[in-house]
């Protein structure tokens, strides 16, 4: 009986420790709030810079080297490079083509070549239609699709807006409001050294505020709401 008892203990513990070992890679594979996590990736350091124009992408396709993410309900985002002759380097864009009107729904497209503390970002971008949102944004020190700061600009209420996105729940926390035409390029920038950050638009500083919600590295990218059709090109990212 002995003999048979052993063996039988043998195998249970090794379907226990199987059993905890997949448990183990599930909780690694989704973040606290219940959103895949991100992909690992390098912390770059001080100086490290990257640009995409997109312009030896495939048209019609996703970029490479993002992936695209949304916080809350509705549709995924519609990342595609398309040409555009009005591009600042022409030929190519990323454009978010999907117009669900879902008000809630925030879609991002997230640069996956490095993570980034301080960094300076910026992006050209022009928003071309929306009736419930028509916005364009960046986002930054990204954990997860439910965590992260985003500075936007919307052309229908002419205003930009500083937030904290928490457990899929986003706040702003300091704004400004100034004319955004819609059909126009314009250009966003973002700089994040330790709590404070800097929001320019078309080269003029516009927010400047402090914030201790995420203190740590984080990937960066595009932003846009609702029914937002916004087209992207030239974002930079370097870290400081």
């Amino acid at each position: 009986m002995k003999q048979q008892t052993i063996p039988l203990l043998i195998f249970v513990a090794a379907a226990l420790l199987a059993l905890s070992l997949f448990r183990l890679s599930v909780r690694n594979s989704i973040s606290s709030h219940g959103v895949p996590a991100e992909n690992a990736v390098p912390l770059k350091t001080a100086g490290t810079s990257f640009t995409y124009n997109f312009d030896n992408e495939n048209p019609g396709l996703m970029p490479a080297h993002f992936n695209a993410v949304r916080t809350g309900p509705g549709a995924p985002g519609q990342w595609l490079v398309i040409p555009d002759p009005s591009a600042p380097s022409r030929p190519n864009v990323v454009a978010q083509n999907s117009a669900d009107p879902t008000d809630s729904r925030l879609v991002l497209l997230i640069a996956n070549e490095g993570s980034f503390k301080d960094l300076d970002v910026s992006v050209k971008f022009k928003t071309v239609s929306g009736e419930v949102d028509r916005a364009a944004g960046l986002v930054f020190r990204l954990k997860d699709a439910n965590d992260y700061y985003v500075v936007r600009v919307n052309a229908l209420e002419d205003n930009c807006r500083l937030y904290r996105v928490v457990a899929g729940k986003k706040r702003p926390f300091a704004g400004a409001n100034f004319e955004v035409s819609t059909g126009e390029w314009h250009e966003l920038r973002v700089e994040c050294v330790g709590n404070r950050i800097i929001f320019y638009y078309d080269g003029k500083k516009k927010i400047e505020a402090t914030d201790d919600t995420f203190e740590d590295a984080g990937k960066a990218g595009l932003w846009t709401k609702a029914d937002s059709v916004t087209y992207f090109d030239d974002l930079r990212i370097t870290a400081k």
